[in-house]
């Protein structure tokens, strides 16, 4: 029991607080925490599709969708496409969305700087290893029992 409680009880506490920190940051511009992964992956990367969005950001088609419409009205990011079929067409950050996605790449720098200050980096690296595992562990595990 104590086993089962410390696994899913810790995995939904960083959850929830990476969640928080996501919807405070966000909050002062008047954007929501699905918007930090658009905006910071673009801002790391140049120009993705939808489909590279959502592959690294393990994100709902739908949803990813929805962030991608809100950040092109409020100006932030570009679609370089006419096409009906937008899901492969590149994205990429406006002038205001480059500035924006700095400040946000900023904010997840200072976040994992002091969350990383606690470990090593053989233990960082060690902990992300044992993370990797155990998320293709469950999704084995799920794709093995349905």
């Amino acid at each position: 029991m104590e086993r089962f409680r410390t696994f899913t009880v810790l995995i939904a506490k960083i959850n929830r607080s990476i969640r928080r920190i996501k919807s405070d940051v966000m909050q002062e511009y008047d954007l929501k925490s699905p918007h930090v992964s658009c905006l910071y992956y673009l801002y790391k990367e140049d120009s993705l599709t939808a489909k590279e969005l959502s592959d690294i950001c393990d994100e709902d088609k739908a949803a990813l969708s929805r962030s991608i419409d809100q950040l092109e009205k409020r100006g932030l990011i570009v679609c370089d496409s006419d096409t009906k079929k937008r899901y492969k067409a590149p994205l990429a950050l406006t002038e205001e969305g480059k500035g924006l996605a700095a400040i946000i790449a900023g904010k997840v720098d200072e976040v994992l700087d002091f969350v990383g200050e606690c470990l090593s980096e053989d233990d960082r690296i060690r902990f992300y290893d044992s993370l990797e595992t155990v998320s293709k562990r469950l999704d084995d595990f799920h794709l093995n029992n349905n």
